[in-house]
């Protein structure tokens, strides 16, 4: 499936200009594929290597290290209606860095009622003895006080949405795209 770069309506100053040139102009466009927004500045797209995009075929953990492996996984999750679990993850991954235990207890407050009671607005798929171990938790909350349902969480996306992310018409086309910009 060939990828679909749109820009705005401004007119490229020569059909001769090199691909640095073209690449410069180009800086705001963004990448859709089937319609899908992947909101990419296409002057990173060109910078992103086969090499970079066979990576996070390696494992999940590649991917989410990737700045724009991580954009692009989160863009497939929300085009399937399921980012609330990498949401979750990322989060959690910004809560640990908390100092202040003030901010600390109203943010654990904040991902409880978004994330962990029963019928939160971003639910995620956690067992019902993680999910009390975290409503105790949150009362007195600490750094780690998600870390359990942080790893189910992990665990589901790297054994259920990331192989789906891999075999994804997005995954794919990006991969392809980039190895024929290498060809050119």
């Amino acid at each position: 499936m060939p990828i679909s770069v749109t820009s705005p309506s401004r007119e490229l100053h020569s059909h001769n200009m090199d691909m640095d040139d073209k690449r410069r102009n180009q800086t705001r466009n963004h990448i859709s594929i089937q319609g899908f927004d992947l909101k990419l500045n296409v002057l990173h797209f060109y910078r992103l290597s086969p090499e970079e995009i066979i990576l996070w075929s390696q494992s999940l953990e590649r991917l989410l290290a990737s700045k724009y492996g991580m954009t692009t996984f989160q863009a497939f999750l929300k085009s399937e209606f399921s980012d609330e679990n990498i949401e979750f993850w990322l989060i959690c991954q910004d809560y640990k860095k908390i100092k202040s235990s003030f901010r600390l207890s109203s943010r654990a407050k904040k991902i409880y009622k978004t994330y962990i009671e029963a019928e939160a607005p971003k639910e995620i798929n956690i067992d019902h003895k993680t999910r009390d171990l975290i409503r105790r938790n949150v009362k007195t909350p600490t750094t780690v006080c998600f870390d359990e349902a942080q790893r189910i969480v992990y665990r589901l996306m790297e054994k259920d949405s990331y192989p789906r992310f891999l075999r994804s018409n997005i995954y794919r086309t990006l991969l392809d795209s980039a190895s024929d910009y290498i060809k050119v």
